[in-house]
């Protein structure tokens, strides 16, 4: 993926040390809802190192006897990180589980639930990052960032990992979807084919964000000459107090969560600067609603409807909790503990603060 100057909304440099790992990288799952104590499955309250999700499950499985299609999960968590998820799994393997053993695995708590965990049920996730090599000067500008990350949010990009080791895979989900690379395995084309559907959101959040810098920084005069919008709506999107611009015909979402739907374009700018909701961006494919007007014209550049898989729609910005700061001057490390709505990735952050482009 190219470097780009528009990534965030300023450009900047922090030369701060951060590497993923069980000592500076803690993530703990939100449950969506409270559990019941009580019906069909047990729920987990599990505690892992230096495994993925799927390594875990398989583990359980394996021990257990249970087949993986019958061990619930709400997300994937990384595998170069202390984590905190929630896992269910049926009753009947309740006696078995009394005597399972894993040096990177602990269960911490154990109640029950009437249903399997899915995919998604979460409110969001609680991260504690520890960055080292921060003097004085890299502390300045961290706290600087956060505090304009507390007033206004920031872009909502998928992180790195979605793009594989060599950050490339969406290449090869663009050539599934082209016809141009036929894969067998079901997961894995799925895989590569939402690397793909990631690599356009991102490349049409890099585009709002572009948007929103020139909107701010430009008069309207100068910003005729460059945008194809009138002069009337150049003045709309001036007077919005928010960084990031909304165009005429978005989708938004309540926020955190909640239904995708249409509002007009005054009213949303009220609701999102009192963060009631937020605009979404496009996942192409199929039974994905897909915005109109301005909106839509910007949007169509990073589509494909070739894309046989079910489309989605995603935050475009979101506004991280931070919970607590903490500088260590005789270490000269920064600890940062904050809460992202579910499918956020807390790297986007630490990238946001050191200025990285993708």
């Amino acid at each position: 993926m190219s470097e780009n100057s528009f990534l965030f909304p300023f450009n900047h440099f922090n030369d701060f040390y951060f590497k993923a790992s069980p000592n500076t990288f803690v993530v703990e799952e939100i449950p969506l809802y409270p559990f019941s104590n009580s019906g069909e499955h047990i729920v987990l309250k599990i505690r892992k190192k230096e495994l993925t999700t799927w390594e875990l499950i398989e583990s359980l499985s394996n021990f257990l006897g249970v087949p993986k299609k019958e061990i619930g999960y709400a997300g994937l968590k990384d595998k170069h990180a202390l984590t905190i998820q929630y896992i269910s799994i049926p009753k009947k393997a309740e006696k078995k589980l009394h005597d399972f053993s894993h040096p990177k695995i602990k269960i911490l708590e154990q109640t029950y639930h009437k249903n399997k965990i899915r995919i998604g049920h979460l409110k969001g996730n609680r991260f504690w990052l520890r960055f080292k090599k921060v003097l004085e000067t890299q502390k300045s500008k961290i706290e600087s960032l956060l505090n304009w990350i507390e007033q206004n949010g920031m872009p909502n990009y998928f992180g790195i990992q979605r793009f594989g080791i060599t950050q490339n895979n969406y290449l090869e989900g663009k050539a599934i979807v082209e016809g141009k690379l036929k894969i067998r395995d079901r997961k894995k084309r799925e895989f590569l084919i939402g690397a793909y559907q990631s690599y356009l959101f991102n490349e049409w959040l890099k585009e709002r964000v572009k948007l929103s810098r020139l909107i701010e920084d430009l008069s309207i005069k100068e910003l005729t000459t460059i945008l194809p919008y009138n002069k009337e709506l150049m003045k709309k999107l001036k007077k919005q107090e928010h960084f990031f611009k909304l165009l005429p015909g978005e989708l938004y979402c309540h926020y955190p969560f909640g239904k995708i739907f249409y509002e007009e374009l005054e009213i949303a700018s009220k609701r999102f600067l009192e963060r009631d909701i937020v605009p979404t961006g496009l996942l192409p494919g199929k039974r994905v609603k897909r915005t109109i007007n301005e909106a839509q014209k910007l949007e169509a550049k990073f589509d494909n409807e070739k894309i046989n898989e079910d489309g989605s729609r995603r935050f475009a910005w979101i506004f991280p909790k931070i919970l607590q700061k903490k500088y260590i001057p005789q270490k000269a490390w920064y600890e940062l503990e904050f809460v992202l709505p579910k499918g956020s990735y807390a790297t986007i952050l630490v990238d946001f603060l050191q200025g990285k482009k993708s």
